[in-house]
């Protein structure tokens, strides 16, 4: 093979030629007829809260799934490929105490063929969360589209690449006023204004382009004693910045409609927000589909001849329980909203 590499380190950036140029093979395989649980045998301690990887050959697979002490704590549908092999991975829930446990990976098939690995471990105070050693010659993750504030990539943030406006432009060509807003509203920060004009300032001197550089630009605009206490300086502008650039919520009001129109009767549409905003939508949405009368509220009859698509089924959003959040902290504020579709 010419151009063959080997790659011993981690952090390793490999720039190529473009994507219609550039191919990567890889030699991990899974093989057949198996499951993995990589980097994990029988016997070993590992910490609590570790995470663990599943992997099976990626060809006809349905589902991926974890378990501990036959309790399932995480399952897959969709795959994530490395090489020849698809690759799944879970962190043990906080649930799990020191001492011993038996972890169960399952791989099914379309065609019904299922495979299963087992190990017996000891969960220990005393070990640090690692992953397996094998993962560093195993793994190449790819630079992201700056999604993320924890590693440093190109500001890009577009969920559909055919969208010609990145997370770049918006930082580097909305007025001070126009940034301010959207911090505000979409990521509803109580420094929006300082960080707006810090941002400003800074793309003053030098094109901001990475999720570092405006990170730093970022955590500058906030004061010290809010940073030692608070979440990362530079999540609540990261999520503002993406709703801008991928219009998330234009495209949300814009799709409940479609969604229920496209129900059966008695079928049943769930979504689930993370942000206030989205919520509001979702809500205001579905109590119009269920009564979407426009008519004044001193009419005897209904005269406008609109009518109802179905009933909200959760008056209240639904909110993770104590279990759920010991299990998973980043379901703090999910909100989960049903309406189910009526007679047509």
């Amino acid at each position: 093979m010419r151009n063959m590499l080997l790659i011993t380190k981690d952090f390793v950036t490999l720039r190529g030629a473009g994507s219609d140029r550039t191919r990567i093979d890889f030699n991990y395989d899974a093989g057949d007829n198996r499951v993995d649980l990589y980097g994990i045998r029988n016997g070993d301690r590992i910490a609590p809260k570790q995470a663990v990887h599943i992997y099976a050959r990626p060809a006809e697979l349905r589902s991926l799934k974890l378990e501990v002490d036959g309790r399932e704590f995480g399952k897959f549908t969709r795959s994530l490929h490395s090489g020849n092999a698809s690759l799944y991975a879970k962190n043990l829930p906080g649930s799990v105490k020191p001492g011993k446990h038996r972890l169960r990976g399952t791989a099914e098939y379309q065609d019904g063929r299922k495979f299963t690995v087992e190990a017996e471990v000891t969960v220990d105070a005393a070990v640090s969360p690692t992953l397996p050693e094998q993962a560093a010659g195993s793994f190449i993750a790819f630079r992201g589209r700056g999604f993320t504030y924890r590693e440093d990539a190109p500001l890009d943030m577009r969920m559909d690449q055919r969208n010609t406006t990145t997370a770049a432009d918006i930082v580097n060509t909305y007025t001070e006023m126009e940034l301010y807003r959207i911090i505000r509203d979409y990521g509803e920060d109580n420094f929006a204004k300082n960080i707006a004009k810090h941002i400003v300032r800074a793309r003053g001197e030098h094109p901001i382009e990475t999720t570092g550089q405006l990170a730093e630009i970022i955590k500058a605009a906030i004061p010290a004693r809010v940073r030692a206490t608070g979440g990362h300086p530079a999540k609540r502008t990261f999520q503002a910045i993406r709703i801008e650039c991928n219009h998330e919520l234009d495209v949300l009001e814009q799709s409940i409609d479609t969604m229920i129109e496209l129900l059966n009767p008695g079928g049943r549409l769930s979504i689930i927000t993370f942000h206030s905003l989205e919520d509001r939508i979702v809500k205001n949405r579905f109590r119009t589909n269920e009564n979407p009368c426009i008519c004044p509220h001193d009419f005897p009859v209904c005269m406008c001849g609109r009518k109802s698509r179905g009933k909200v089924i959760s008056r209240k959003p639904i909110l993770p329980s104590k279990e759920e959040l010991e299990e998973n902290s980043r379901s703090k504020s999910a909100k989960l909203r049903v309406f189910e579709r009526g007679e047509m």
